[in-house]
């Protein structure tokens, strides 16, 4: 295999070595992650909807859809999963019935801490090789970047 952090890109990407980078980064990370999860019994993207009910339990669907980042059908698919696994529960609002309310049960509320702990694991393993300064600066990058793309794809396409 070669060496992650050679200059040499495919003649392709040579017009856009960030992006290239950025394609390479996410996909290492995504895949290290999801083999932590997976000894969870849990899918990519699972533990993004579980750490939004961490934090406020009895979300909707669309607030968890919002929150989470991940599309309609993904979040559809991973919460009846998760439902399935006894997870969590799901049922129609009082106000609403079109409007699904989810809760963690026991078995959810107990993967808080493992889920903290494979982010803590993820992190360490992330900027094992990196200084404070280079952590907080590739942060700040990342999240203008992010924030470009987000605001980019919301714009209405042009005629």
């Amino acid at each position: 295999m070669s060496d992650p952090t050679s200059s040499e890109l495919p003649n392709t990407a040579g017009a856009g070595p960030l992006s290239y980078a950025i394609f390479q980064l996410a996909r290492t990370h995504r895949a290290q992650a999801a083999g932590m999860l997976r000894a969870m019994n849990l899918h990519p993207g699972q533990e993004l909807l579980l750490m939004q009910l961490f934090d406020h339990d009895g979300r909707t669907q669309a607030e968890l859809l919002e929150r989470a980042g991940l599309d309609h059908s993904t979040v559809s698919k991973s919460l009846r999963r998760m439902q399935e696994a006894g997870l969590l529960t799901r049922e129609p609002a009082s106000h609403d019935r079109r409007v699904m309310v989810v809760h963690l049960t026991d078995a959810g509320r107990a993967l808080q801490e493992p889920i903290a702990d494979m982010w803590r694991t993820l992190e360490e393993i992330s900027v094992r090789d990196l200084t404070p300064d280079q952590v907080q600066s590739f942060t700040t990058c990342a999240r203008i970047i992010e924030k470009t793309v987000r605001d980019l794809s919301r714009r209405p396409p042009r005629e």
